[in-house]
């Protein structure tokens, strides 16, 4: 029966979502997880709509001209974590070139609403880069978010065919920056793997997340949205995982998740130990 229970909760989850005009980064990247986390009650809220005005070849999020901030969207979410009864939140975005800030105001507002309405409510945020703002990952910073997130996503030599516009020497600085200025706050990355990468590229990648002193990094399998998308070049074993996983440690991460099913917000309420 549990199936037919997790299916209804989803449903459940889908629902309330609609009712709030909310979106979910499970539904718009199709992660492999959504029914377990749906089925749990559990969701990775994405703010500022589900437009993005970047063009990265294995996201599937919508790309083009974005709609203004909704005023209304940290009530809206406030009401949705209560009613899921949750006491750990991710909130995340598409990329906002087109604002100003980045959107780093409008998380800001969304953390602030959750902490003053819900008590010991953990909040994470997984930030896009702001185009290298550093006064908008201050104003982040500065509302008191649990974790600071930031996907690296794939190796530096990847870059220009995965992550248009992103730089990965950027992503790096911003992980950096905010250690060095919320040194109590965790930091957090994600790599996902099957573009092409070399086994010692990822390893490099993590010894980079290390040297910024980034605690926590999860590792996953890139699965292909849609024939237009970048291609998979391969597919790694659990075997590959584990051992990834094991070398992570062995730098010096406080956490890792690594497996084929893996994404940055999956689980991420175990972190909660850490905090």
């Amino acid at each position: 029966m549990k199936p037919v229970l997790e299916l209804s909760k989803t449903v459940g989850v889908k629902k309330l979502l609609r009712s709030l005009k909310l979106h979910t980064v499970c539904e718009e990247s199709r992660c492999p997880n959504i029914s377990q986390c749906f089925g749990s009650g559990t969701a990775t809220f994405m703010i500022l709509g589900d437009t993005c005005t970047r063009g990265c070849t294995f996201c599937n999020l919508s790309r083009g001209r974005a709609l203004p901030p909704d005023p209304e969207e940290p009530y809206h979410l406030l009401q949705a974590v209560k009613a899921l009864n949750l006491n750990y939140v991710v909130l995340t975005s598409p990329t906002r070139d087109d604002l100003r800030d980045g959107g780093a105001e409008h998380f800001v507002k969304c953390i602030r609403v959750l902490k003053e309405n819900i008590p010991n409510i953990r909040v994470e945020v997984l930030v896009p880069d702001f185009r290298g703002s550093i006064e908008a990952l201050r104003v982040v910073l500065s509302s008191g978010p649990d974790i600071l997130s930031h996907n690296v996503e794939t190796v530096p030599r990847l870059y220009t065919k995965v992550r248009i516009g992103a730089k990965y020497d950027r992503s790096l600085e911003l992980l950096r920056k905010s250690k060095e200025w919320a040194p109590s706050v965790p930091t957090k990355s994600a790599i996902l793997l099957g573009f092409g990468e070399r086994f010692e590229e990822v390893l490099q990648v993590m010894k980079d997340l290390r040297s910024v002193d980034c605690d926590f990094l999860a590792v996953g399998q890139y699965y292909q949205p849609s024939l237009r998308h970048h291609p998979v070049l391969k597919y790694y074993s659990q075997e590959e995982f584990e051992e990834l996983r094991s070398i992570a440690y062995s730098l010096g991460f406080k956490h890792v998740a690594s497996g084929p099913n893996v994404r940055s917000s999956y689980r991420a309420s175990d972190l909660s130990t850490f905090l």
